[in-house]
C-alpha cells in the first residue's frame, strides 16, 4: 500500500486549494493508498530561520510531527498557490525550518557535494495560478516550481517530481473547477 502525504501550503481554508487537496485525497483513498495530511497554516511554528544554518533552531512539536509524516510518506503531494511568482511565505518558512542539513541532506566534508537523504520518495506539485500554466513557464520561468522541485525536493533526493498547473483561477466558473477537481481526483487514484 502506497503512503501518500498531502502538504497544503495555502493559508486560507476557504481557498480552492483545499478542494484540490480533498479531491486528491479521495482519489488516493479510492485506490487503496494510506493518506496523511499536513496543513501548514494550522501548524504552530516560527517560520523564520533566524540563524540560517549557523545555529539550528529546535523544532516545535508541530514541526517534529510534520517531519515524521514526511519521512513516513512514499509520495509527497504539494498543493499551493503562486503569489508574486513564488510560494506563500508560510510554506517557504515551513521548508526553511524542516529541510535542514543532516535531516534532508548532508554536506560532505571539504566538498561542494552533498548526500541526498530523502531518496526513494516521489512528489507531485499541484499549483494554482491566475494565468495559464504555459504563460507562467515561458514568460516567468516558473520560479515557484523551480524552487520547490529543483532547489528543495530534487536537491534532497526526491524524484521524479511531477507538476500540474491549475488556472486561470480568478476567471474560472464552477463547471471549470469541477473539471479540475476530477482531474486531481484521477491523479490521486493513479497516485501520481
Amino acid at each position: 500500500m502506497k503512503k501518500i502525504l498531502i502538504i497544503n501550503g495555502h493559508p486560507n481554508k476557504a481557498s480552492f486549494n483545499f478542494g484540490i487537496a480533498e479531491a486528491y485525497k479521495k482519489g488516493a483513498i479510492e485506490s487503496g493508498a494510506e493518506v496523511k495530511e499536513i496543513i501548514i497554516a494550522q501548524l504552530n511554528f516560527n517560520p523564520n530561520l533566524q540563524f540560517g544554518y549557523r545555529k539550528i533552531m529546535e523544532l516545535e512539536p508541530d514541526l517534529v510531527e510534520a517531519w515524521e509524516k514526511i519521512i513516513w510518506g512514499d509520495h509527497l503531494v504539494w498543493i499551493h498557490p503562486v503569489w508574486w511568482g513564488g510560494l506563500p511565505a508560510i510554506m517557504k518558512g515551513f521548508i526553511d525550518r524542516l529541510f535542514l542539513p543532516g535531516q534532508a541532506f548532508k554536506y560532505r566534508e571539504n566538498s561542494v557535494w552533498w548526500d541526498k537523504l530523502l531518496k526513494g520518495k516521489t512528489a507531485h506539485i499541484i499549483t494554482t495560478l491566475d494565468q495559464p500554466g504555459l504563460y507562467y513557464r515561458l514568460m516567468f520561468g516558473r520560479p515557484s516550481v523551480n524552487q520547490l522541485k529543483k532547489s528543495v525536493l530534487q536537491f534532497c533526493g526526491i524524484k521524479p517530481v511531477k507538476v500540474t498547473y491549475i488556472g486561470i483561477i480568478k476567471t474560472s466558473d464552477e463547471n471549470q473547477r469541477k473539471i479540475w477537481l476530477n482531474k486531481v481526483r484521477w491523479a490521486g487514484r493513479k497516485q501520481s
